[in-house]
């Protein structure tokens, strides 16, 4: 017996002689020997970050200004007869490339090397366009010729994007890749204009059945600051570099609909510090 317990007794003293030789370091979140070469690191908390872009915008300006001619032409025979309205006066897309700058914020749970967040991104940049048109056509109806002639221009210009989004990553070591989804919040400048000339002569030889006209109908719309909701998704990436700072990489798409259908398409970069 008293054998057995002289040799714990000495078995204790050389693991306390050990762990007196190699003593416990810990490893504090926030120290330099985190980032790309630690093992293991933790997302979650608050951050924030700037980032840079440069991407491209594509505006589709068929029917921008439909709306504005219908408005002008209601209940008019020329209308009736022609539907000046339906016109393709502007047609096709415009694409526009340009940088933009920004920051974002947000907040991540974790759950093993699953990471949920919300994410809340903002761009101040130059993405717009402009588009204009003109087209004419006549018709000869019950001795009366009809004719009208369209001109119609269109811009937008959108100067800041926010993008509110849910995002769900996948942890590997210290990279972080990711997916996200969401709103977009976009404040853009707009001009739209239409300018109808409408004339009807009679062409009969019997007694005219109306009286010879020339009628031009304008109208415009100008719109600034104006709020447009969109939605957003795209793919990114994280890599810890040292201490609480990271680096960030995007893939973002933004789509607003309305008279002028926009899409907006950047790649980013940023760096972010996590609380």
């Amino acid at each position: 017996m008293r054998r057995i317990v002289l040799a714990m007794m000495l078995a204790a003293v050389v693991q306390g002689a050990q762990a007196a030789d190699f003593p416990d370091l810990p490893i504090l979140r926030g120290s330099l020997r985190e980032g790309l070469g630690a093992r293991y690191a933790r997302w979650d908390g608050f951050y924030v970050g700037g980032q840079a872009a440069y991407g491209s915008s594509d505006h589709n300006f068929n029917g921008a200004t439909k709306d504005i001619a219908a408005q002008q032409l209601a209940l008019t025979t020329v209308e009736q007869v022609l539907q000046v309205s339906t016109w393709p006066v502007i047609g096709g897309k415009v694409s526009h490339q340009n940088a933009a700058f920004g920051g974002f914020a947000g907040y991540n749970a974790q759950w093993s090397d699953t990471v949920l967040g919300v994410d809340v991104s903002y761009m101040h940049g130059t993405f717009g366009a402009k588009a204009s048109g003109n087209m004419a056509r006549q018709i000869t109806v019950d001795d009366v010729n009809y004719s009208a002639n369209a001109t119609s221009a269109a811009s937008i210009n959108f100067t800041d994007v926010l993008t509110l989004r849910g995002r769900a990553g996948y942890a590997v070591g210290n990279f972080l890749p990711y997916a996200f989804g969401g709103v977009a919040l976009g404040l853009a400048d707009s001009n739209r204009s239409s300018i109808i000339r409408s004339t009807g002569t009679y062409v009969g030889t019997g007694t005219p059945t109306i009286t010879d006209y020339d009628v031009t109908y304008s109208k415009a719309e100008n719109k600034h600051g104006r709020l447009m909701v969109g939605y957003t998704f795209g793919v990114g990436a994280e890599a810890m570099l040292f201490g609480n700072f990271f680096a960030r990489g995007e893939w973002e798409y933004v789509r607003f609909t309305g008279p002028i259908d926009t899409n907006v398409n950047t790649v980013r970069g940023g760096l972010g510090y996590r609380f």
